[in-house]
């Protein structure tokens, strides 16, 4: 008989807690229709209950009837969709997570302040595109992905992203003075993986030995608090099953973090239904966990399944206990 490793803390975060609620709150408050710009959070389980419930989601603002009520989703907008929400006569109710709003800060108040602003991120990601539009002018997006390929390009190593001529790709820094005096900063998306930043960051203050971090860390204590609980279990682990959606970074992360940790392999699912008995052959000890948009019943099937496959004894591995939540964006406050 085999045994499972289950994650605590794993799952919803306070921030994905919030932006569900509001959605739910709204269809309640208000009725349909209610409109949500994007998806509200990276798991498609979670936007296909809200769908079903009633939910309207959108790519586009210019898909939503003028007067109608939106929501924003977790990831934060840039300003620009914010003026254009008012321009529409748009009612808004901003779902974005506030550890989020707290890196568009951080972002204005430094532009404001004259400094050149490196974010590192996911190029095309919702939050990073949302960050970035508080200043476009003033910021950088550097993916960790273009440091290694860029690294490699220029010492001759292989990689998939440099031409045969082992010509590096575009480089998006190439405009950011060395200066050791020069006004720069770095801030970065909250999701990414703790460990892959701290090293992109110390490469980056090789080459800008004036580069100063922010006073407190981007990355949000949840997407820390679920790497920890990992790293805790995954030596431990033949076959470490993350669930979670392929658009979501955090459950991204995870994935990766589990390798590195020590696993001796790592699977992130969108649910139940992706698992293959294969994985489990000679295995004994199994981890789960999920990323921070992954409501709990899919994690239940999960572990169900596992059980019906001989993995029957389960055991948590707790290394923190979340207690953060977070109030109701305003309009829906109002009507609680």
């Amino acid at each position: 008989m085999g045994k499972v490793l289950l994650a605590s803390p794993r799952g919803y975060c306070a921030g994905v807690d919030r932006a569900v609620t509001a959605v739910q709150r709204a269809l309640e408050v208000y009725g349909q229709p209610i409109y949500v710009r994007k998806e509200i959070v990276h798991n498609k389980f979670v936007v296909r209950t809200l769908a079903a419930a009633g939910a309207i989601f959108v790519n586009e603002l210019s898909e939503v009837p003028s007067g109608s009520r939106v929501v924003f989703s977790a990831h934060g907008v840039a300003p620009s969709v914010y003026a254009e929400a008012e321009q529409r006569g748009l009612e808004v109710i901003d779902a974005t997570c506030p550890l989020v709003s707290k890196v568009h800060r951080e972002a204005r108040r430094y532009a404001n302040e004259g400094y050149d602003i490196i974010l590192i991120g996911h190029t095309g990601h919702e939050e990073v595109e949302g960050t970035s539009g508080v200043a476009p002018e003033k910021i950088h997006v550097i993916d960790t992905d273009w440091i290694d390929t860029s690294e490699s390009a220029t010492t001759g190593t292989e990689s998939a992203d440099t031409t045969a001529t082992g010509t590096p790709p575009a480089d998006p820094l190439a405009g950011l003075s060395t200066d050791p005096d020069a006004k720069l900063i770095w801030l970065s998306q909250t999701t990414l993986s703790v460990d892959q930043t701290a090293a992109t960051v110390a490469r980056l203050q090789r080459r800008f030995p004036g580069l100063i971090s922010p006073p407190s860390d981007d990355i949000c204590f949840a997407t820390q608090n679920r790497q920890g609980a990992v790293k805790a279990m995954a030596q431990q682990c033949e076959v470490v099953i993350v669930v979670g959606s392929a658009n979501s970074s955090n459950s991204v992360r995870l994935r990766e973090v589990a390798v590195q940790a020590g696993a001796g392999a790592a699977y992130r699912i969108e649910g139940v239904h992706e698992l293959n008995p294969d994985w489990f052959t000679g295995a004994s000890t199994i981890g789960v966990t999920s990323g921070a948009s992954v409501p709990e019943v899919l994690v239940t099937e999960v572990l169900e399944w596992l059980a019906q496959h001989g993995f029957d004894e389960v055991q948590m591995v707790q290394t923190t206990q979340e207690t953060t939540s977070f109030a109701l964006p305003k309009p829906l406050r109002k009507q609680s």
